[in-house]
């Protein structure tokens, strides 16, 4: 990467940069919420102890990347799960390991939650993201 970026847990200081962030990506979290909307979705996500959103941060404190997670309850398998709902990285900043590297963060809080499973809730017509399909599921990749 060209520039440090800190990886970080999100706080409600960080609401600005999050819905220019999500606003610019195409998701469902766009296409559902206007920019209040997408606000209000992330102050809630915010203040819920059970769910988590790691920014990537630059020097100046732009946000270039972020990915969320919410910790759930599976019944058929038993045991808390985080379904990882947003991966969002700006574009200039793609192709570089940003989204992985928020995606394994978010597995060690995972982790520490004592989750067994991850969970990536994709959009089907959202485009495809090159590489991500390599590190979805390969033997030893357990939590």
């Amino acid at each position: 990467m060209p520039e440090a970026v800190v990886i970080r847990p999100a706080t409600r200081a960080d609401l600005s940069g999050l819905v220019t962030l999500a606003g610019s990506a195409s998701s469902p979290v766009e296409d559902r919420a206007s920019g209040d909307g997408r606000r209000s979705d992330l102050e809630l996500m915010l203040k819920n102890g059970r769910g988590r959103i790691l920014i990537a941060n630059v020097a100046d404190g732009t946000v270039v990347g972020m990915c969320s997670g919410r910790l759930t309850i599976l019944e058929a398998e038993g045991g808390p799960a985080v379904l990882i709902e947003d991966v969002v990285v700006r574009e200039d900043w793609r192709g570089q390991g940003l989204g992985e590297l928020l995606i394994n963060r978010l597995t060690e809080w995972a982790r520490a939650d004592s989750a067994g499973r991850l969970m990536l809730l994709a959009d089907p017509d959202a485009a495809p993201v090159p590489g991500l399909g390599r590190n979805i599921h390969r033997p030893g990749n357990d939590l």
